[in-house]
Formats: structure tokens, sequence, C-alpha cells
């Protein structure tokens, strides 16, 4: 099955940039690769979750530098489901009392703020994720095409219908499905169309469409992830397929 590997919105892999920054101190990075700066030009869905807590800390101690800390605590809040222990951060060498409570104070923020509308926020790993975002078109009558953005943690940033009828390259183009991901910042975006036929095999204008679009994203920087047929019993991946 496939899973998918969310990059930034620059065409870089998050997991290499986090792993790079662990390694370089912040002193040791262009300005314009620091979290700062690029916050304040890209915004902050363009962050790795480390350099989201290394704005947080500020600055490291003696001896370990905020790159380093900051890679230590965005790795016990990922083990730890994003739900901080204010003792737990503590024993992180280099996180005092005040940024722990700085910490927690963005979490539970965010849990205030952040609205649960079952979209924004979900974490797509894997093409069955999608499904549950996509049920309602289904069993559609007429064919309808959605793209799906994404942050670089490969979570939702929104779901939104592009066309919908017949799908052919002149209804469903490039700055039809980017025009939003463009405004969403997005690192990536997910394709999906219906089928009302039933029938789970990609057409040929199915698989042009895709390819003209994977070209597109990839100039812009903007990944294509899958792009998924879905029917009302079932579902098939293209990337799975080999398209992609």
């Amino acid at each position: 099955m496939a899973t998918y590997t969310c990059p930034r919105v620059e065409p870089e892999n998050r997991n290499n940039l986090s792993g790079r920054m662990s390694m370089k101190k912040m002193r040791d990075l262009p300005s314009h690769d620091r979290p700062r700066e690029k916050l304040a030009s890209r915004g902050a869905e363009a962050l790795t979750d480390v350099e989201l807590v290394a704005l947080l800390l500020g600055r490291g101690v003696k001896g370990r530098d905020v790159s380093q800390i900051a890679g230590e605590v965005a790795r016990y809040l990922k083990d730890n489901g994003g739900s901080p222990s204010y003792k737990e951060l503590l024993a992180i060498e280099g996180v005092g009392s005040a940024k722990a409570c700085e910490i927690m104070a963005c979490f539970e923020l965010g849990r205030r703020y952040l609205a649960d509308d079952g979209v924004a926020g979900s974490r797509i790993t894997r093409p069955d994720d999608v499904l549950p975002l996509v049920s309602e078109w289904r069993d559609r009558k007429q064919e309808y095409f959605l793209c799906i953005t994404l942050n670089g943690a490969g979570e939702v940033i929104e779901r939104r219908v592009v066309t919908v009828g017949i799908l052919n390259q002149s209804l469903v183009h490039p700055r039809e499905v980017f025009a939003e991901a463009i405004t969403d910042r997005a690192a990536s975006v997910i394709l999906v169309h219906n089928h009302p036929s039933g029938t789970l095999e990609p057409s040929s204008q199915d698989i042009g469409i895709t390819r003209q679009l994977v070209e597109a994203g990839s100039i812009l920087g903007i990944r294509v992830l899958d792009h998924i047929i879905i029917t009302k019993k079932s579902h098939v991946s293209l990337r799975e397929l080999g398209h992609l």
C-alpha cells in the first residue's frame, strides 16, 4: 500500500530537513533558512516541527544549540501525540520552566481555537486516510474533481471541489487546481475524483490529467502525492497503480 512522504513548501523532504537541523547549529544556517525569517516570508505552514519548536525556544543553552533542543522536544511531542506534560518538558535538557509553560500554552490555544470540522488538521499518510474526507462524493451521479491541500506535516489544510462534469484537460486546468493550493501555502496536494459508472479502471484521460498536474506541481514546488478514483463501494490509487 502506498504511503505518502509530504514535503515542505519547498521541494525538499521534511524529515531530511529535521535531521539536518539537529546536526547544524542555528548560527551556521544562512539567514533565509532560519525559522524566524522563513516564517515571516513564507508563513508558519512552511516550517517543520523542529523549526516551529526552535522559534518557541528562541535560543539554546551552554553546550546545546537551540536546534538540538528543538529536535528533542519535537520527538517528544510526536511520541506523545502532541499532548505535552510540564514535568516531562522540564526533563529535556535546555528546556526551563518558562519555555515549558510557553509550549504548553501554545498547544492549549491551538486546542481551543482550532475548529474541529473533521477536515482541517487530519493527517494523511496513505490512500485510506483520504476516504473519510470524500465520502459524500462517492455515489454522486456526476463526476466531481476535488483537490485536498496539505501542509509540510502531511495535515489537511482544505478540501475543495475544482470541477463538476466529465473530466477533460480543458476543464481540469492546472491553474484551477493550484490557485488555491498556492493561497494555502500548501506543500503538497492529493487529487480525487469519483466514477459514477462504478468502474475503478483509470481512463486514458485520467492518466493524462494526472501527469499534466504532476508536471505543473513540480514547477510550482507543490508535489502531487496521489490521484485517487472513488466509487460507491471502493477506491483505487493511481500512485499504487504506478501512474505517479
